[in-house]
């Protein structure tokens, strides 16, 4: 079955500059990642459906363990147009994400990856044109620093709280997530919201004042 609110997002191009001032009109206030969240190319939106991981660090590697072997459940797991987003907190020794995985996603038609730790093989992703939005860029392997202990499980990624089957979209303003129960209210809202922007942008071109189109539009 189609995900209609997925693609009337990509269809639309809504921006998450304007499906985060709409859940903010809901009251919800912390939907936005934190803004050294940031996208590998500027130039790749994303939008999907949320697939988790939970990260914790670690300090040695145990001897006959395999670190991956929750990671790649979920990588195999992976449908269409979803999104792994892998919380690993702040300890910034964490890098869960390279080349591999990138490709593993590209073959599962997957919608990007988002996490708060670090992605290396930039210049190889960056060749895919895969979206990738993370914490930093640094070359550390994540065995013996970091392990998944849960997937599927809300986590919370860059001070957001993030579930199972949320609908996350990123661009180059940052990354969004909004909450399923209120996905088709905010999607209705934010596609009048774009209707009254471009009213208002062509407005301004032809020479408007600021003061009467906010007055008519109250969009700014």
């Amino acid at each position: 079955m189609s995900d209609t609110t997925v693609g009337s997002i990509r269809r639309h191009r809504i921006p998450t500059a304007v499906l985060s001032d709409t859940l903010d009109s809901l009251g919800l206030r912390n939907q936005a990642m934190q803004a050294h969240i940031r996208p590998l190319d500027l130039s790749l939106d994303m939008a999907g459906r949320v697939r988790t991981g939970l990260y914790m660090p670690v300090y040695h590697v145990e001897a006959g363990l395999n670190p991956y072997e929750l990671e790649i459940r979920l990588i195999d797991g992976l449908a269409p147009d979803e999104v792994v987003v892998l919380a690993c907190g702040d300890s910034g020794r964490i890098a869960p994400w390279g080349e591999l995985l990138t490709t593993a996603c590209l073959a599962r038609k997957a919608a990007g990856c988002v996490t708060d730790g670090l992605v290396r093989d930039v210049r190889q992703i960056a060749e895919m044109r895969f979206p990738v939005f993370h914490g930093g860029i640094g070359p550390l392997d994540s065995k013996g620093r970091g392990r998944v202990m849960e997937i599927e499980v809300p986590v919370v990624c860059a001070g957001v709280l993030v579930r199972p089957q949320d609908v996350i979209v990123g661009d180059a303003d940052g990354v969004v997530v909004v909450p399923r129960e209120v996905e088709k209210q905010v999607l209705a809202l934010a596609l009048k919201k774009v209707t009254g922007e471009n009213d208002t942008r062509e407005a301004l071109r032809q020479g408007e004042s600021l003061a009467s189109v906010f007055q008519r539009f109250g969009i700014l």
